[in-house]
């Protein structure tokens, strides 16, 4: 029977467990993909935790790469034997086989391969919504990105360089910023020593930037909007140290007529065209070689506690992906 990793109430990394499933034939529209590589990301943990409620017991992850291995009803631009990947709910990633809606799939370039995948489709595509579409960056520019040296931040120091724009980013540590320095980091900053809203006010010439892309929350939120320029924006997309607290609208006027967003992948690849485009261009700039992925923890599928306590307490650079 085959096995995945579960979870029958919320909390710690210990809630996770190694069931057996029931995975049957597709339904009308659903593919069955048996996965070669599984993506880690913190959405998963927020949903394990409970920050983000699901149902339960539930499935976890959503991020994979695999085969087709068998079609429902109605579905025909794929076929079994294709490698596709995917990075949206249903959340059940953490499987070795599932069932998927094929509509929510993308098939993979020869050249890209499944652990590639599994460790870029949802960071990746986070990516180029928010440099591309949610604050369109401009070469010349200079923007802070939090946790420069994360799975989304490595992808993205890499992808912005080759924009023309200059990146400042928060790291944890020197070897952090040794690491997102030779992925096109301009200006490493170690916020455990180091105050980065003076480093952006340095940097720039005390105009601040004109966005903040920022993943960890509420640690850094006032120090990310004091380091914004006049009608600058701030770009939450996550909350590894915890959801940002209620804000006046008014501190977004005196701070200087600022705009404050909270975008998710979801809604910005709902369409499949926006899909398939988003996907196209990750891949595009991976087949070239302008962005490289970095997968710096590797783990059996059964060990997916593990990955989640790395990746929590901080000891993670790059991507983690799960074996099965």
């Amino acid at each position: 029977m085959p096995k995945a990793i579960r979870f029958h109430q919320p909390g710690g990394p210990d809630v996770l467990v190694w069931d057996d499933v029931q995975v049957g034939d597709p339904g009308p529209g659903e593919v069955r993909v048996r996965h070669h590589a599984v993506g880690v990301n913190y959405i998963d943990v927020y949903q394990r935790a409970g920050l983000y409620k699901v149902p339960l017991p539930s499935g976890v992850g959503s991020e994979g790469a695999g085969v087709v291995e068998a079609l429902g009803a109605g579905v025909a631009d794929l076929k079994t034997g294709d490698r596709v990947a995917y990075a949206s709910a249903p959340i059940g990633a953490y499987s070795e086989v599932r069932l998927y809606p094929a509509n929510r799939l993308v098939k993979l370039p020869p050249a890209i391969s499944f652990e590639t995948a599994a460790a870029m489709m949802l960071k990746g595509m986070t990516v180029q919504y928010l440099i591309r579409r949610t604050f369109k960056v401009q070469r010349g520019m200079t923007v802070l990105w939090q946790a420069a040296a994360g799975g989304v931040g490595l992808i993205a120091c890499q992808w912005l360089k080759s924009l023309g724009v200059t990146v400042i980013g928060t790291v944890g540590s020197d070897a952090k910023a040794a690491v997102a320095k030779a992925h096109g980091c301009d200006y490493p900053v170690v916020y455990t020593r180091e105050n980065f809203v003076e480093r952006v006010k340095e940097i720039t010439a005390g105009k601040g930037v004109p966005v903040v892309y920022d993943s960890v929350g509420k640690d850094v939120f006032t120090g990310s909007i004091d380091s914004l320029s006049p009608l600058g924006m701030y770009v939450n997309f996550g909350n590894a140290s915890g959801p940002v607290p209620p804000v006046e609208p008014l501190l977004l006027s005196q701070k200087g007529s600022l705009y404050m967003t909270r975008p998710t992948l979801v809604t910005y690849t709902a369409k499949r065209d926006d899909l398939l485009a988003s996907a196209n261009e990750l891949f595009e700039v991976v087949q070239s070689g302008t962005v490289k992925i970095e997968i710096d923890q590797r783990r059996a599928l059964k060990d997916a506690a593990q990955a989640h306590r790395d990746l929590e307490a901080r000891k993670t650079t790059g991507s983690t992906i799960l074996l099965p």
